[in-house]
């Protein structure tokens, strides 16, 4: 079928609706890459053969991270009439007991985790009620959706149809109010309104910059030139993030869509989507969007009967981190080496093939199609003064409860680490929390009165960049840390500017004084002075920021780098620096150190603490892990 007026995008809403909403139980299983991870396809087939084998009938459907990650795998059903009731984590061991409830009409109180009455959607202008009339008595005792901490403060825009929708069908995102925004916009509007809608709203980029979207597009439209350009990066590189793999993987069809909308605002008639070879799910469900929208004429000569032609190539990249930088990601385009080239003239007026073009990343673009279909003055109700909307984050490092959530800007982070995150592990208390990526800054803890705002991050001395919050906690060397993410700009580093290529070897090396206890006040004064060439002189943002996490840790915990002036290193990690020991008034004589030790360094006979011989010691900190007193000292 191919859709070429507003009512026949309406008739395959209905069919759409007809598979969100079915006669029989709906289970959706969450099959993102993080769902997987944790066994979330054997589920799936365990449910098949379970339903099969206890005669149940119902609709068994894959769809995206509900975000809770360290739930998975997660499930959840649509029973008529019922509440949606979200179940996590059900494991294969706990399908037929699972299975048996939901055939009797019931629910799985015990792996139960939330009801919803009516859908999660934005889109909706009357969203479906589950649940017909009040809520039975016996289902009050599973919490709200609008009450569980974890979502309460959320505001799901890009995120709106994760975990609700098959990724793979384009009727479900339809029916979700899918492509109503490229129809409007197409058909209603004037490629000139279109970008006023964007620039009224203040969305900016999300990949980091936090340019306006508005700006970036006017600028692209009246360049000189002919053919022209709009492009996705997928090439989100942090370590410790997913938000964009996340994103492609639960919805690919709302980033696709907001693409659509750019090229005809921008008037470009072909669209490119550069994603890391590191996302295959990711990839594979993005090619099938691309399939299915051009199938039913979303994709390729005139859409909805505009006279619009758009259609898109997907170019897959080697996974380089530097290929998330613009000039670098264009050269990857051209089939040439990912490198950067100076910007005198901004990529919007000569880009890619020296044509304008437009560069967004994936979260950005999905907010486009809400912009348009909800208007710009929604959108900018959300946020702060100079921060609207909503932002994808992901939570990792030392947490209860590693998750992806998406929040309004201006949202505090003790409330996204605290009430999402679930806080710090027990015994544990938090040191810092890192923004930005190897290119942001390191903060303290007290510093998590902090706002999630372009501006207040800046003045902070960090950036909000893709979107990852790093806790780290009482156990980490601040050194080490900054000396990690030093030695992964080293080597995703390009190489072709001097600054950059030396600056962060030598950058590495001042470090590394710093670890080995041979760290000096010169050598801090050398840091900072190497620092202001390196932002001063780098090619790219790769070589300009590469010194703020060191220049930060410094700025915030300069006693552990005097400490190891010392020769101390105050958590324990350095391993030049350790000399391991046990504290016999806190040992319990448990022999867990004893059994944890890979070369037999610790002895001891039972009921009596250990002794420790130093010079078998290999220093690998397993002694320390496992000792729940910490009568492990160094």
């Amino acid at each position: 079928m191919r859709i070429s007026t507003a009512a026949d995008l309406e008739r395959l809403k209905q069919e759409g609706h007809k598979q969100l909403h079915p006669d029989t139980v709906r289970i959706m299983v969450g099959t993102a890459t993080c769902c997987l991870a944790r066994g979330a396809g054997k589920v799936i087939k365990a449910i098949e053969r379970e339903a099969a084998a206890q005669k149940f009938a119902c609709t068994i459907v894959p769809v995206g991270c509900i975000g809770l990650c360290h739930q998975e795998p997660t499930v959840e059903v649509i029973q008529p009439g019922k509440p949606r009731i979200a179940y996590g984590p059900v494991t294969v061991e706990d399908v037929p007991e699972f299975i048996k409830a939901l055939a009797a009409g019931g629910v799985d109180k015990k792996r139960a985790l939330f009801r919803s009455e009516q859908e999660y959607s934005l889109f909706a202008a009357e969203p479906y009620r589950y649940a017909q009339g009040a809520v039975a008595d016996d289902l009050k005792e599973i919490p709200a959706y609008s009450d569980v901490p974890f979502y309460k403060k959320q505001v799901k825009i890009c995120l709106r149809n994760a975990g609700t929708i098959n990724p793979e069908s384009i009727e479900e995102y339809i029916a979700m109010g899918g492509y109503a925004a490229l129809a409007k916009a197409v058909t209603q509007m004037t490629p000139e309104q279109v970008i006023h809608e964007v620039t009224k709203s203040n969305l900016r980029g999300r990949g980091g910059g936090g340019f306006s979207t508005g700006k970036k597009w006017t600028e692209c439209r009246k360049a000189p030139g002919g053919q022209r350009y709009v492009l996705c990066n997928v090439s989100e590189g942090d370590p410790g993030i997913g938000m964009h793999k996340s994103l492609l993987e639960s919805d690919p069809h709302t980033v696709l869509e907001g693409l659509i909308i750019g090229g005809y605002a921008i008037g470009a008639a072909q669209g490119y989507i550069y994603i890391s070879s590191g996302y295959p799910l990711g990839l594979k469900r993005l090619q099938k969007a691309i399939e299915q929208a051009a199938a039913y004429g979303l994709l390729g000569t005139n859409i909805l009967g505009s006279g619009f032609n758009f259609t898109v190539t997907i170019k897959e990249g080697g996974g380089a981190y530097v290929c998330g930088e613009s000039t670098a990601l264009m050269a990857g385009l051209e089939g040439r080496i990912g490198e950067p080239r100076p910007k005198y003239i901004h990529t919007a007026v000569k880009g890619l093939w020296d044509s304008p073009s437009d560069l967004n990343n994936v979260e950005t673009w999905a907010n486009v199609p809400v912009i348009i279909g909800k208007g710009a003055d929604w959108f900018s109700g959300i946020g702060t003064g100079s921060s609207k909307g909503t932002k994808v984050i992901g939570i990792s490092g030392s947490v209860k409860t590693p998750c992806l959530v998406e929040v309004p800007m201006g949202t505090l982070f003790k409330e996204i680490f605290n009430e999402m995150g679930g806080g710090v592990p027990a015994k544990r208390k938090l040191k810092a929390f890192q923004t930005g990526g190897p290119s942001g800054g390191v903060l303290p803890a007290r510093m998590l009165s902090l706002n999630l705002d372009y501006e207040e991050m800046g003045k902070a001395g960090t950036n909000l960049g893709s979107g990852g919050f790093i806790a780290i906690d009482d156990r980490a060397c601040m050194v080490d840390i900054a000396r990690f993410f030093t030695q992964f700009l080293l080597e995703e580093s390009c190489g072709k500017c001097v600054p950059c290529r030396e600056g962060v070897k030598r950058l590495l090396q001042l470090i590394n004084n710093f670890t080995i206890g041979i760290g000096t006040e010169e050598h801090l004064t050398l840091i900072k002075e190497l620092a202001f060439a390196m932002e001063k002189a780098s090619l790219c943002d790769l070589g300009k920021t590469a010194p703020s996490v060191v220049q930060y840790a410094i700025k915030y915990f300069k006693d552990e780098f005097e400490a190891h002036m010392q020769g101390q290193c105050p958590a324990g990690v350095c391993k030049d620096l350790i000399l391991y020991s046990i504290d016999a008034k806190l040992c319990t004589a448990c022999g867990a150190c004893i059994r944890a030790c890979p070369v037999n360094a610790i002895s001891g006979d039972p009921g009596s603490a250990p002794t420790l011989d130093m010079k078998k010691c290999i220093k690998c900190g397993a002694c320390k892990e496992v000792c729940d007193v910490e009568a492990i000292t160094t």
